[in-house]
Protein backbone atom coordinates (compact mmCIF):
# COMPACT_ATOMS: atom_id res chain seq x y z
CA UNK A 1 0.00 0.00 0.00
CA UNK A 2 1.50 3.35 -1.10
CA UNK A 3 1.69 5.80 1.85
CA UNK A 4 -0.26 9.05 1.72
CA UNK A 5 1.97 12.15 1.93
CA UNK A 6 -0.57 14.95 2.38
CA UNK A 7 -0.89 16.98 5.59
CA UNK A 8 -4.07 16.69 7.65
CA UNK A 9 -3.38 20.08 9.27
CA UNK A 10 -2.51 22.10 6.17
CA UNK A 11 -5.26 24.55 5.29
CA UNK A 12 -5.61 26.38 2.01
CA UNK A 13 -3.69 29.67 1.83
CA UNK A 14 -5.50 32.87 2.68
CA UNK A 15 -6.74 34.32 -0.61
CA UNK A 16 -5.02 37.33 -2.13
CA UNK A 17 -8.04 39.61 -1.66
CA UNK A 18 -8.11 38.76 2.04
CA UNK A 19 -4.37 39.38 2.31
CA UNK A 20 -4.84 42.76 0.59
CA UNK A 21 -7.64 43.64 3.04
CA UNK A 22 -5.43 42.66 5.97
CA UNK A 23 -2.54 44.73 4.65
CA UNK A 24 -4.86 47.73 4.31
CA UNK A 25 -5.80 47.39 7.99
CA UNK A 26 -2.14 47.07 8.99
CA UNK A 27 -1.19 50.15 6.99
CA UNK A 28 -3.96 52.12 8.66
CA UNK A 29 -2.68 51.21 12.12
CA UNK A 30 -6.32 50.97 13.24
CA UNK A 31 -6.60 47.38 14.40
CA UNK A 32 -9.00 47.99 17.31
CA UNK A 33 -12.62 47.57 16.30
CA UNK A 34 -13.70 50.95 17.71
CA UNK A 35 -10.80 52.88 16.14
CA UNK A 36 -13.06 54.33 13.44
CA UNK A 37 -13.64 57.81 12.06
CA UNK A 38 -17.03 59.57 12.20
CA UNK A 39 -19.71 57.20 10.84
CA UNK A 40 -17.20 54.80 9.27
CA UNK A 41 -18.15 51.14 9.55
CA UNK A 42 -14.94 49.25 10.37
CA UNK A 43 -14.14 45.69 9.25
CA UNK A 44 -15.52 44.05 12.43
CA UNK A 45 -18.85 45.84 12.13
CA UNK A 46 -18.94 45.01 8.41
CA UNK A 47 -18.35 41.34 9.23
CA UNK A 48 -21.12 41.38 11.82
CA UNK A 49 -23.54 42.85 9.31
CA UNK A 50 -22.52 40.42 6.57
CA UNK A 51 -22.64 37.33 8.78
CA UNK A 52 -26.02 38.27 10.25
CA UNK A 53 -27.36 38.51 6.70
CA UNK A 54 -25.80 35.16 5.74
CA UNK A 55 -27.17 33.46 8.85
CA UNK A 56 -30.58 35.13 8.55
CA UNK A 57 -30.26 36.53 12.08
CA UNK A 58 -31.18 39.97 13.33
CA UNK A 59 -27.97 40.40 15.33
CA UNK A 60 -24.36 39.27 15.27
CA UNK A 61 -21.39 39.85 17.57
CA UNK A 62 -17.80 39.16 16.49
CA UNK A 63 -15.52 38.07 19.32
CA UNK A 64 -12.23 36.37 20.15
CA UNK A 65 -13.19 32.69 19.86
CA UNK A 66 -16.01 30.21 19.64
CA UNK A 67 -15.42 29.30 23.27
CA UNK A 68 -15.77 32.94 24.28
CA UNK A 69 -18.99 33.14 22.25
CA UNK A 70 -20.42 30.18 24.19
CA UNK A 71 -19.44 31.54 27.61
CA UNK A 72 -20.80 34.96 26.67
CA UNK A 73 -24.08 33.42 25.47
CA UNK A 74 -24.45 31.60 28.78
CA UNK A 75 -23.74 34.79 30.77
CA UNK A 76 -26.08 36.85 28.61
CA UNK A 77 -28.81 34.31 29.32
CA UNK A 78 -28.20 34.71 33.06
CA UNK A 79 -26.47 31.36 33.68
CA UNK A 80 -24.24 31.46 36.74
CA UNK A 81 -22.86 29.64 39.74
CA UNK A 82 -24.72 26.46 40.63
CA UNK A 83 -26.93 26.42 37.54
CA UNK A 84 -27.10 23.18 35.60
CA UNK A 85 -26.36 23.23 31.89
CA UNK A 86 -27.08 20.22 29.70
CA UNK A 87 -24.71 19.35 26.88
CA UNK A 88 -23.61 16.38 24.78
CA UNK A 89 -21.59 13.58 26.31
CA UNK A 90 -19.55 13.64 23.07
CA UNK A 91 -18.04 17.05 22.43
CA UNK A 92 -14.74 18.91 22.66
CA UNK A 93 -13.31 20.49 25.80
CA UNK A 94 -14.28 24.14 25.03
CA UNK A 95 -17.95 23.23 25.54
CA UNK A 96 -17.71 22.04 29.17
CA UNK A 97 -15.03 24.71 29.52
CA UNK A 98 -17.54 27.45 28.67
CA UNK A 99 -19.94 26.02 31.25
CA UNK A 100 -17.20 25.94 33.87
CA UNK A 101 -16.22 29.52 32.96
CA UNK A 102 -19.56 30.85 34.22
CA UNK A 103 -19.49 28.70 37.37
CA UNK A 104 -22.27 26.39 36.20
CA UNK A 105 -22.38 22.59 36.35
CA UNK A 106 -22.28 20.55 33.16
CA UNK A 107 -24.77 17.69 32.95
CA UNK A 108 -23.87 15.36 30.10
CA UNK A 109 -26.44 13.72 27.84
CA UNK A 110 -25.98 10.39 26.07
CA UNK A 111 -25.49 10.27 22.30
CA UNK A 112 -26.71 7.86 19.62
CA UNK A 113 -24.64 5.83 17.12
CA UNK A 114 -25.20 8.71 14.68
CA UNK A 115 -23.20 10.92 17.10
CA UNK A 116 -26.13 13.18 17.97
CA UNK A 117 -27.98 13.90 21.18
CA UNK A 118 -30.13 11.06 22.52
CA UNK A 119 -33.49 12.82 22.92
CA UNK A 120 -34.84 10.15 25.27
CA UNK A 121 -31.92 10.63 27.66
CA UNK A 122 -32.22 14.39 27.23
CA UNK A 123 -35.82 14.32 28.42
CA UNK A 124 -34.91 12.15 31.41
CA UNK A 125 -32.12 14.54 32.38
CA UNK A 126 -34.36 17.58 32.00
CA UNK A 127 -36.81 15.99 34.39
CA UNK A 128 -34.09 15.00 36.84
CA UNK A 129 -31.98 18.18 36.88
CA UNK A 130 -34.25 21.13 35.93
CA UNK A 131 -31.53 22.73 33.80
CA UNK A 132 -31.10 26.42 33.07
CA UNK A 133 -30.30 25.79 29.39
CA UNK A 134 -29.21 23.20 26.83
CA UNK A 135 -25.87 24.07 25.25
CA UNK A 136 -26.17 21.80 22.21
CA UNK A 137 -22.91 20.73 20.60
CA UNK A 138 -23.31 19.93 16.91
CA UNK A 139 -20.19 17.86 17.34
CA UNK A 140 -18.21 17.11 14.21
CA UNK A 141 -21.01 18.56 12.11
CA UNK A 142 -23.77 16.07 13.01
CA UNK A 143 -27.25 17.55 13.47
CA UNK A 144 -29.96 15.82 15.46
CA UNK A 145 -33.63 16.14 14.52
CA UNK A 146 -33.78 19.85 15.27
CA UNK A 147 -37.56 20.13 15.06
CA UNK A 148 -38.04 17.26 17.52
CA UNK A 149 -35.41 18.79 19.80
CA UNK A 150 -37.05 22.22 19.83
CA UNK A 151 -40.47 20.69 20.50
CA UNK A 152 -39.05 18.77 23.45
CA UNK A 153 -37.30 21.83 24.89
CA UNK A 154 -40.44 23.92 24.45
CA UNK A 155 -42.46 21.41 26.47
CA UNK A 156 -40.14 21.93 29.42
CA UNK A 157 -39.39 25.63 28.79
CA UNK A 158 -35.63 24.98 28.44
CA UNK A 159 -33.75 27.56 26.31
CA UNK A 160 -31.35 26.42 23.59
CA UNK A 161 -27.87 27.72 22.76
CA UNK A 162 -26.23 26.04 19.76
CA UNK A 163 -22.52 25.36 19.48
CA UNK A 164 -22.08 25.54 15.70
CA UNK A 165 -18.28 25.38 15.54
CA UNK A 166 -18.63 22.43 13.14
CA UNK A 167 -21.91 23.44 11.46
CA UNK A 168 -21.28 26.92 10.07
CA UNK A 169 -23.37 26.93 6.90
CA UNK A 170 -25.20 23.69 7.73
CA UNK A 171 -28.99 23.51 7.89
CA UNK A 172 -31.93 21.32 8.89
CA UNK A 173 -34.92 21.38 6.54
CA UNK A 174 -33.51 24.57 5.02
CA UNK A 175 -33.14 26.37 8.34
CA UNK A 176 -29.60 27.38 9.25
CA UNK A 177 -27.83 25.69 12.13
CA UNK A 178 -27.60 28.26 14.92
CA UNK A 179 -31.08 29.68 14.34
CA UNK A 180 -33.14 27.18 16.35
CA UNK A 181 -32.56 28.64 19.82
CA UNK A 182 -31.80 31.94 21.45
CA UNK A 183 -28.23 31.94 20.11
CA UNK A 184 -25.82 30.34 17.69
CA UNK A 185 -22.09 30.23 18.51
CA UNK A 186 -19.54 29.90 15.71
CA UNK A 187 -15.76 29.55 15.51
CA UNK A 188 -13.29 30.90 12.97
CA UNK A 189 -10.30 29.03 14.38
CA UNK A 190 -7.94 27.72 11.69
CA UNK A 191 -9.51 24.26 11.44
CA UNK A 192 -13.08 25.52 11.12
CA UNK A 193 -15.01 26.66 8.04
CA UNK A 194 -13.55 30.17 7.89
CA UNK A 195 -10.00 30.79 9.03
CA UNK A 196 -8.74 33.76 11.06
CA UNK A 197 -6.47 31.73 13.34
CA UNK A 198 -8.81 32.39 16.25
CA UNK A 199 -12.18 34.10 16.33
CA UNK A 200 -15.86 33.68 17.07
CA UNK A 201 -19.31 34.85 16.05
CA UNK A 202 -22.48 34.94 18.14
CA UNK A 203 -25.89 35.35 16.49
CA UNK A 204 -29.37 35.90 17.91
CA UNK A 205 -32.77 37.43 17.19
CA UNK A 206 -33.30 38.46 20.82
CA UNK A 207 -32.47 42.17 21.31
CA UNK A 208 -31.96 42.17 25.09
CA UNK A 209 -29.86 39.01 24.96
CA UNK A 210 -27.64 40.51 22.26
CA UNK A 211 -27.35 43.84 24.06
CA UNK A 212 -26.03 42.00 27.13
CA UNK A 213 -23.62 39.99 24.96
CA UNK A 214 -22.29 43.14 23.30
CA UNK A 215 -21.71 44.82 26.66
CA UNK A 216 -20.05 41.66 28.01
CA UNK A 217 -17.73 41.62 24.99
CA UNK A 218 -16.27 44.97 26.02
CA UNK A 219 -18.12 47.55 23.97
CA UNK A 220 -17.90 50.21 26.70
CA UNK A 221 -20.43 52.79 25.48
CA UNK A 222 -19.64 52.24 21.79
CA UNK A 223 -22.37 49.69 21.11
CA UNK A 224 -23.80 51.90 18.35
CA UNK A 225 -20.66 51.20 16.29
CA UNK A 226 -21.68 47.57 15.82
CA UNK A 227 -22.82 46.34 12.44
CA UNK A 228 -25.74 44.16 13.56
CA UNK A 229 -26.79 45.35 17.02
CA UNK A 230 -30.15 46.11 18.63
CA UNK A 231 -31.35 49.75 18.73
CA UNK A 232 -29.60 52.05 21.22
CA UNK A 233 -32.64 52.22 23.51
CA UNK A 234 -32.33 48.50 24.28
CA UNK A 235 -28.99 49.25 25.95
CA UNK A 236 -30.35 51.95 28.28
CA UNK A 237 -30.24 49.90 31.49
CA UNK A 238 -28.24 46.91 30.22
CA UNK A 239 -25.17 49.12 29.62
CA UNK A 240 -25.04 49.96 33.32
CA UNK A 241 -25.92 46.53 34.69
CA UNK A 242 -23.59 44.37 32.59
CA UNK A 243 -19.88 43.84 33.35
CA UNK A 244 -17.15 44.23 30.74
CA UNK A 245 -15.43 40.89 30.03
CA UNK A 246 -13.35 42.00 27.08
CA UNK A 247 -13.36 39.59 24.16
CA UNK A 248 -13.60 41.77 21.07
CA UNK A 249 -12.56 40.70 17.60
CA UNK A 250 -10.00 43.01 15.99
CA UNK A 251 -10.15 44.57 12.52
CA UNK A 252 -7.29 42.45 11.20
CA UNK A 253 -9.10 39.16 11.72
CA UNK A 254 -12.39 40.59 10.50
CA UNK A 255 -10.78 41.80 7.28
CA UNK A 256 -9.44 38.30 6.64
CA UNK A 257 -12.86 36.76 7.27
CA UNK A 258 -14.99 39.14 5.22
CA UNK A 259 -13.79 37.85 1.87
CA UNK A 260 -13.93 34.22 3.02
CA UNK A 261 -17.65 34.49 3.73
CA UNK A 262 -18.36 34.84 0.01
CA UNK A 263 -16.62 31.51 -0.66
CA UNK A 264 -18.27 29.57 2.17
CA UNK A 265 -21.10 28.00 0.16
CA UNK A 266 -18.71 26.83 -2.55
CA UNK A 267 -16.37 25.42 0.06
CA UNK A 268 -19.21 23.49 1.71
CA UNK A 269 -19.85 21.75 -1.61
CA UNK A 270 -16.13 21.02 -1.94
CA UNK A 271 -15.93 19.55 1.57
CA UNK A 272 -19.00 17.40 1.02
CA UNK A 273 -17.66 15.96 -2.22
CA UNK A 274 -14.53 14.86 -0.37
CA UNK A 275 -16.40 13.61 2.67
CA UNK A 276 -18.95 11.65 0.64
CA UNK A 277 -16.28 9.94 -1.44
CA UNK A 278 -14.67 8.57 1.72
CA UNK A 279 -17.96 7.84 3.50
CA UNK A 280 -19.43 5.94 0.55
CA UNK A 281 -16.33 3.75 0.36
CA UNK A 282 -16.28 3.04 4.09
CA UNK A 283 -19.98 2.12 4.26
CA UNK A 284 -19.19 -1.10 2.43
CA UNK A 285 -16.53 -2.27 4.90
CA UNK A 286 -17.48 -5.11 7.25
CA UNK A 287 -17.34 -4.16 10.92
CA UNK A 288 -17.66 -0.43 10.19
CA UNK A 289 -20.62 1.85 10.88
CA UNK A 290 -20.71 5.27 9.19
CA UNK A 291 -23.18 7.65 10.91
CA UNK A 292 -26.40 8.13 8.97
CA UNK A 293 -27.09 11.53 7.45
CA UNK A 294 -30.85 12.29 7.32
CA UNK A 295 -32.32 13.81 4.18
CA UNK A 296 -33.29 16.91 6.19
CA UNK A 297 -29.66 17.65 7.01
CA UNK A 298 -27.36 19.76 4.89
CA UNK A 299 -24.05 19.08 6.58
CA UNK A 300 -20.51 20.38 6.18
CA UNK A 301 -18.19 17.40 5.72
CA UNK A 302 -14.96 19.00 6.95
CA UNK A 303 -14.24 15.85 8.95
CA UNK A 304 -15.17 12.17 8.77
CA UNK A 305 -16.12 9.76 11.54
CA UNK A 306 -16.71 6.02 11.58
CA UNK A 307 -17.43 3.54 14.35
CA UNK A 308 -16.25 -0.02 14.91
CA UNK A 309 -18.82 -1.35 17.38
CA UNK A 310 -17.25 -4.79 17.88
CA UNK A 311 -13.58 -3.81 17.98
CA UNK A 312 -11.62 -3.98 21.22
CA UNK A 313 -9.07 -1.43 22.45
CA UNK A 314 -6.14 -3.42 21.03
CA UNK A 315 -7.72 -3.40 17.58
CA UNK A 316 -8.47 0.31 17.77
CA UNK A 317 -4.89 1.12 18.71
CA UNK A 318 -3.65 -1.07 15.87
CA UNK A 319 -5.83 0.76 13.34
CA UNK A 320 -4.60 4.19 14.51
CA UNK A 321 -0.95 3.04 14.42
CA UNK A 322 -1.20 1.32 11.02
CA UNK A 323 -2.98 4.30 9.48
CA UNK A 324 -0.31 6.63 10.83
CA UNK A 325 2.45 4.49 9.28
CA UNK A 326 0.70 4.97 5.95
CA UNK A 327 0.32 8.75 6.44
CA UNK A 328 -3.32 8.92 7.60
CA UNK A 329 -4.02 10.70 10.90
CA UNK A 330 -6.91 9.18 12.84
CA UNK A 331 -8.05 10.34 16.27
CA UNK A 332 -9.55 7.80 18.66
CA UNK A 333 -12.05 9.20 21.13
CA UNK A 334 -11.89 6.06 23.28
CA UNK A 335 -8.24 6.45 24.26
CA UNK A 336 -7.36 6.39 27.95
CA UNK A 337 -5.65 9.80 27.83
CA UNK A 338 -6.41 12.94 25.83
CA UNK A 339 -4.25 13.56 22.76
CA UNK A 340 -3.98 16.96 21.07
CA UNK A 341 -7.48 18.37 20.54
CA UNK A 342 -9.10 14.99 21.27
CA UNK A 343 -10.48 14.21 24.73
CA UNK A 344 -13.57 12.72 26.30
CA UNK A 345 -15.57 13.34 29.47
CA UNK A 346 -13.45 10.90 31.49
CA UNK A 347 -10.58 13.40 31.41
CA UNK A 348 -12.61 16.53 32.23
CA UNK A 349 -11.97 16.47 35.98
CA UNK A 350 -13.30 20.03 36.32
CA UNK A 351 -16.87 18.70 35.92
CA UNK A 352 -18.65 16.15 38.12
CA UNK A 353 -17.97 12.51 37.26
CA UNK A 354 -20.87 11.14 35.23
CA UNK A 355 -22.14 7.75 34.14
CA UNK A 356 -22.62 7.56 30.35
CA UNK A 357 -22.58 3.87 29.41
CA UNK A 358 -24.04 4.34 25.90
CA UNK A 359 -21.71 7.18 25.02
CA UNK A 360 -18.65 5.41 26.42
CA UNK A 361 -19.44 2.29 24.40
CA UNK A 362 -19.67 4.40 21.23
CA UNK A 363 -16.52 6.41 21.92
CA UNK A 364 -14.61 3.15 22.48
CA UNK A 365 -15.05 2.41 18.77
CA UNK A 366 -15.07 5.94 17.33
CA UNK A 367 -12.41 7.17 14.90
CA UNK A 368 -12.23 10.71 13.56
CA UNK A 369 -10.33 12.34 10.70
CA UNK A 370 -9.97 15.87 9.34
CA UNK A 371 -10.60 16.53 5.65
CA UNK A 372 -8.79 19.74 4.68
CA UNK A 373 -9.63 21.37 1.37
CA UNK A 374 -5.99 21.03 0.39
CA UNK A 375 -6.87 17.37 -0.37
CA UNK A 376 -7.99 16.64 -3.92
CA UNK A 377 -10.64 14.05 -4.69
CA UNK A 378 -7.82 11.75 -5.77
CA UNK A 379 -6.18 12.29 -2.37
CA UNK A 380 -9.44 11.35 -0.66
CA UNK A 381 -9.69 8.17 -2.73
CA UNK A 382 -6.15 7.30 -1.66
CA UNK A 383 -7.02 7.94 2.00
CA UNK A 384 -10.13 5.78 1.66
CA UNK A 385 -8.04 2.95 0.20
CA UNK A 386 -5.72 3.15 3.21
CA UNK A 387 -8.61 3.13 5.67
CA UNK A 388 -10.17 0.08 4.03
CA UNK A 389 -6.79 -1.65 4.09
CA UNK A 390 -5.86 -0.96 7.72
CA UNK A 391 -9.34 -1.72 9.05
CA UNK A 392 -9.45 -5.00 7.15
CA UNK A 393 -6.00 -6.02 8.35
CA UNK A 394 -6.77 -5.14 11.98
CA UNK A 395 -10.02 -7.08 11.96
CA UNK A 396 -8.34 -10.12 10.41
CA UNK A 397 -5.65 -10.11 13.10
CA UNK A 398 -8.27 -9.65 15.80
CA UNK A 399 -10.19 -12.65 14.52
CA UNK A 400 -7.10 -14.84 14.25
Amino acid sequence: MQPFTGSFTQQEPIAEDAIAAAVEVLRSGRLHRYNTVADELGPVAELERAYAAYQGSDYCLACTSGGYAMATALRALGVGAGDRVLTNGFTLAPVPGAIAAVGAEAVLVEITPDLVLDLEDLEAKIQATHPKVLLLSNMRGHLCDMEALVALLDRYDVPLIEDCAHTMGASWNGRKSGSFGIAGCFSTQTYKHMNSGEGGLLTSDDPEFMARAIMLSGSYMMYERHGAAPPAEVFHDIRLDTPNMSGRMDNLRAAILLTQLGALETNIDRWNARHDLIADRMRGVAGVYVPHRPAQERYVGSSFQFLMPEADAKTMRAIVASAKELGVELKWFGADSPVGFTSNHQSWRYIPRQDLPKTDALLAGLLDMRIPLTFSLEDCAHVADILVHVVGQALQKGAA
